[in-house]
């Protein structure tokens, strides 16, 4: 059975930063992307970052780039999301999830296991 489980959630002020981590149990995490994902109030569930199975490739939304870093280590099942300069539009309960597919998944239907979520506040 695979799990898939997010930590490092929590409430920071804004121009702060947080570091999420996903474990994934389960299946052989080294053949398989990962990414992060975000539901915002209101909004749909939408991608943040992904990366592939060996950690060389990623891909970031336009909303995020040169503030957020998508990174695996393989040996200890985890992926991780370093958020610095964080702002109040990035509130949102973030995901993770693991893909079908040793690539980059670009749609959320590439993503076979998903964590509960780990809310992110910033406050202002």
């Amino acid at each position: 059975q695979v799990h898939v489980v997010e930590s490092g959630g929590g409430l920071v002020q804004a121009g702060g930063f947080l570091r999420l981590s996903c474990v994934a149990s389960g299946l052989t995490f080294s053949n398989v992307g990962m990414g992060w994902f975000r539901r915002a109030p209101g909004k749909e569930r939408a991608i943040v970052a992904l990366i592939n199975w060996g950690g060389v490739n990623t891909y970031y939304a336009n909303s995020v780039k040169g503030r957020f870093t998508i990174s695996r280590d393989n040996t200890k099942n985890t992926v991780y999301l370093q958020m610095n300069n964080l702002k109040p539009d990035d509130t949102a309960v973030y995901y993770c999830a693991a893909a079908a597919i040793p690539q980059i998944g670009v749609s959320l239907d590439d993503y076979d296991y998903w964590g509960q979520g780990t809310q992110v506040a910033v406050s202002t």
